[in-house]
């Protein structure tokens, strides 16, 4: 079974670059036909998607944050990872990082089968 681990920073101050790291286990982020994502919940707000890279390297992106968001992946460690740049207080939330095994844009979080299990990052000076 595949099991996500998100890591980073806790702390962001604004206009400054939030950086995490996915590590997978358990599956390949190469194996057909998977997609990978990231999805944040603000504070008292429902899940946001923000973008997926694929078991290929194509990346999608939310249009409101397309301008903003850089999805990459080390696939030597079997990492993927979300750059937001430049953060504003509006962007404290918990990410998480998922994943399903059918090639597509999901922009329905609940579309996602397995789910890392959080990490919050607060923007704030």
């Amino acid at each position: 079974q595949v099991q996500l681990q998100e890591s980073g920073p806790g702390l962001v101050k604004p206009s400054q670059t939030l950086s995490l790291t996915c590590t997978v286990s358990g599956g390949s982020i190469t194996t057909r036909y998977f997609v990978w994502t990231w999805i944040r919940q603000p504070p008292g707000k429902g899940l946001e998607w923000m973008g997926l890279i694929t078991y290929d390297g194509s990346t999608y992106y939310s249009p409101s944050l397309k301008s903003r968001t850089s999805i990459s992946r080390d696939t030597s460690k079997n990492q993927f990872s979300l750059q937001l740049n430049p953060v504003t207080p509006e962007d404290t939330a918990v990410y998480y990082c998922a994943t399903n095994s059918r090639l597509g844009v999901y922009t329905t979080p609940y579309e996602y089968d397995y789910w890392g299990q959080g990490t919050q990052v607060t923007v704030s000076s």
